[in-house]
């Protein structure tokens, strides 16, 4: 199946270049990259040029003006793009390791969406991290990482599960199995199925509000957090505020009271046909 890799950026060229680098190495090469950009400046656009003209994989830059956090909007201008059928989504801070791509087209399954999580690094760490490191594994190493800032950690189980203990910690974890946009993916067919994203919501809760929808659509998810595996660069989170983050609660909880599928403010505006 074709795939559709769907990152999301906003003003960090620094961090989308190493995540890039990542999708270079990928041990699969059957996907595109589509950037949601949402409002990034003149950096981000000469640094996506540069790749477009040298990597590996096809590369769709797509891109709307500055209007604050507008992450729901861009992502589905992106989904409306993609040209695959089936919708990987992360994020322009998370390097993926070589296997990422291979393991969500090997786990996709029809009826499901795959949810995944990420392995947060420190700032030091963020700042080390080279193209050397990512194209030779280094930079998902313990030992590596332990050596360059990060500190003692029992969530480095992430990175060193392989075969029947990563299949029997995704079975134990108490970890829900919710739709997180770091890291989950999808039939295209679902996703606008229930109409993308919701762009009332801004930050906190707008990635699971859509798997929300996706479940009540009548999909399971499928827990893959000590499969598919990448690390998370540090930065800071401005626009984290209590406003966004009690609006999109209550329009959650509404999702989940009414068993609502669609959202009047996706993909098409309005009620579904």
């Amino acid at each position: 199946m074709k795939v559709s890799v769907i990152i999301s950026t906003y003003n960090n060229p620094k961090w989308l270049e190493k995540v890039l680098w990542g999708y270079e190495y990928q041990t699969s090469n059957d996907f595109e990259v589509v950037i949601a950009d949402d409002g990034s400046g003149e950096p981000t656009k000469k640094l996506i040029e540069e790749f477009q003209s040298q990597c590996s994989f096809g590369i769709q830059h797509v891109w709307h003006p500055d209007d604050g956090f507008q992450k729901s909007a861009i992502l589905n201008k992106a989904i409306v793009a993609s040209r695959g059928e089936y919708l990987l989504f992360s994020d322009g801070d998370c390097i993926p390791r070589k296997d990422f791509v291979e393991i969500h087209i090997k786990k996709g399954e029809k009826g499901y969406f795959l949810s995944g999580g990420y392995f947060k690094l420190p700032m030091e760490t963020s700042e080390k991290i080279s193209r050397d490191h990512i194209a030779d594994g280094r930079a998902f190493d313990v030992d590596w990482l332990y050596n360059n800032g990060l500190e003692k950690t029992y969530k480095t189980l992430k990175l060193t599960s392989n075969d029947f203990k990563e299949d029997f910690l995704n079975f134990i974890t108490p970890t829900k199995a919710t739709w997180n946009g770091h890291n989950s993916s999808g039939w295209k067919s679902d996703i606008v199925a229930v109409n993308g994203f919701n762009e009332e919501m801004q930050y906190g809760g707008q990635d699971r509000e859509l798997g929300e929808r996706l479940v009540n659509l009548g999909l399971k998810s499928k827990q893959i957090r000590y499969s598919a595996i990448c690390i998370h660069l540090d930065h800071a989170r401005g626009y984290n505020t209590p406003e966004s983050i009690n609006k999109n609660k209550n329009i959650r909880k509404e999702t989940r009271r009414t068993g609502k599928t669609w959202t009047e403010f996706g993909i098409k505006k309005g009620a579904q046909d």
